[in-house]
């Protein structure tokens, strides 16, 4: 009893967190209680809004000032009391004991420091290294945490990484202190399969060689599945259940957490569609993309983003493009809807050639194709209501400003919202509503084709599945074509008809969804689906689909 109670690193006691101007009313956070040990991971899973990563920033007094507040509970890091802690301790504690690792590295890195300097900082604030010595444990660090050619890496900008590779600089910044508590705030979900699972295999093996404790914070119970030794379900503030990986995947006893596992898109494909004889609405040949770069001595890099990209998409059919980033996925998506130019090939959308039209004549088409992006708080005008949003591009045209907002409110019932949603702002809503608000917008053209480029990744597994099944509705009832862009395997196999796997720009397999994903032929779709999350489980029937979980 004694040993394990060594092994507590961190340690929170019936905490409440509750808005600082109503201390008397509900918390935000409700008698949470849980432990990490040393060299163990808890996850701590639950669906956006359900208190997760507000526990966290409890964990590294770093809640919102003037906003939320630990009102009652403990909170003890290594036998500390994180509460008693003055600001300038807990500045000394982050880094030296905790440190935290944070969802979107672009937001959380400095984009006018290279990320070296930045790694150094910590060193500089918490050490009396000097320069050289300081620079060599930096890159011993980033050879740690597997990235390559440090020395370049060292001296590069965060813009001139990819995805990964900022996401790895964001945990040898965390780890270059050897800190006794991580605190990793959904780091691989924006991240492609592949990416994925190598940062979370990373976490792993640093866990095993420095004996920290990790405190991860996900909604995806597929990476629960792959990094958790205990698992803590969250709702609405709440604890709703918690225990071992095996028993809460195996044995849930509360209804939410079945819920939350029977939403995990599965990678055994939907049942087949018939094959229709639709009428082709969209179809490219030889399409291509070339990025010019001149360098400052006057010479050209050429890389080839997409090449010789030719599919084809039938009415009322959903075709899928997967990959890892950097495969052209998004490249092609954006060519095909010309908010970029592509370099070559052929664009034809219902009939007609649109890859070589101007900006003026592409006008009268642009209505016949829409997007639906991945963030939609980006995509909305935060200044716009949601009305005046969905009736923008109708008004623009032609369509009168009263039969505009009339449609809008059609399409917010289509997409189950309420109509007295017209009248709010994006910022008013969940991340699951903007989508359906994104989708509404774009619906509102009239398309023939929607392109929804990684439309569901940001999202909540219940709210991707609820978003999934709305396109699918929409798909049923306006007979819309649909292309799907995804760097999951897992939501393809659910919305697909047939899909296109890309490679550095290239097709390298494409066919009907349940032919790709359950017959791959090539080695690098075989890697994409070893690399999905969770695939040994069947979360639905709660059980292992192989003995091989440890």
């Amino acid at each position: 009893m004694t040993d394990q109670a060594d092994n507590v690193v961190l340690d929170i006691q019936n905490l409440i967190v509750g808005l600082q101007s109503q201390r008397g009313s509900e918390g935000i956070i409700n008698d949470i209680s849980l432990q990490a040990r040393t060299g163990k991971t808890l996850c701590v899973v639950g669906e956006s809004g359900s208190g997760k990563s507000v526990t966290s920033l409890a964990v590294m007094g770093l809640l919102p000032k003037r906003s939320l507040t630990v009102t009652s509970g403990s909170i003890r890091l290594a036998g500390e009391d994180i509460r008693a802690a003055s600001e300038r301790r807990l500045r000394q504690l982050r880094a030296t004991t905790m440190a935290m690792i944070f969802q979107e590295p672009m937001t959380a890195l400095n984009p006018v420091i290279p990320v070296g300097r930045q790694i150094d900082e910590v060193l500089r604030t918490h050490t009396s290294l000097d320069a050289r010595a300081r620079r060599q444990r930096i890159l011993a660090m980033m050879e740690q945490v597997r990235l390559p050619d440090v020395e370049r890496i060292f001296g590069s900008y965060p813009h001139r990484l990819s995805g990964g590779q900022r996401q790895r600089i964001m945990i040898a910044m965390a780890l270059i202190l050897e800190p006794k508590l991580l605190i990793a705030d959904e780091p691989t979900t924006a991240l492609d399969v592949t990416t994925q699972k190598q940062i979370l295999s990373l976490i792993r093996d640093l866990q095993k060689d420095h004996g920290t404790a990790v405190l991860f914070i996900t909604h995806d119970m597929g990476v629960v599945a792959e990094i958790a030794d205990e698992v803590v379900v969250m709702r609405r503030g709440r604890l709703v259940e918690q225990g071992p990986l095996r028993q809460v995947l195996s044995n849930p006893t509360q209804e939410y957490t079945r819920n939350l596992l029977a939403t995990v898109p599965s990678l055994v494909p939907r049942p087949a569609r018939a094959a229709s004889d639709a009428p082709i609405v969209l179809e490219t040949t030889d399409l291509g993309k070339v990025y010019r770069e001149r360098s400052l001595f006057g010479g050209v890099r050429e890389v080839a983003a997409a090449k010789d990209v030719t599919l084809s998409l039938q009415k009322g059919r959903t075709l899928g493009i997967v990959g890892e980033s950097g495969s052209g996925k998004s490249t092609v998506a954006r060519c095909i809807v010309r908010l970029i130019d592509p370099t070559s090939g052929g664009i034809r959308l219902v009939g007609r050639e649109i890859s070589d039209l101007s900006r003026r004549l592409l006008q009268p088409h642009r209505k016949r194709i829409q997007m639906i992006f991945q963030d939609p708080y980006r995509s909305l005008n935060p200044r716009l209501t949601v009305g005046e949003t969905i009736a923008e591009g109708p008004v623009n045209y032609g369509t009168p400003h009263k039969d505009a907002l009339t449609r809008a409110r059609d399409l917010l019932r289509l997409v189950d919202l309420p109509t007295d949603a017209i009248a709010r702002y994006p910022h008013q809503f969940s991340g699951g509503q903007r989508q359906r608000i994104a989708i509404a917008r774009a619906l509102a053209m009239d398309p023939d084709v929607l392109v929804a480029d990684e439309a569901v990744s940001a999202l909540d597994v219940s709210v991707q599945d609820q978003v999934l099944k709305l396109l699918d509705d929409i798909q049923a009832r306006l007979g819309i074509a649909l292309l799907f862009i995804t760097h999951d395997l897992r939501v393809a196999a659910q919305i697909c008809d047939d899909v296109i796997v890309m490679q550095h720009g290239l097709i390298v397999e494409q066919g009907p969804a349940g032919e790709i994903l359950t017959h791959p032929r090539q080695a690098y779709t075989r890697q994409l689906l070893d690399a999905a999350p969770g695939r040994d489980w069947d979360f639905a029937n709660f059980r292992p689909i192989s003995a091989q979980l440890s």
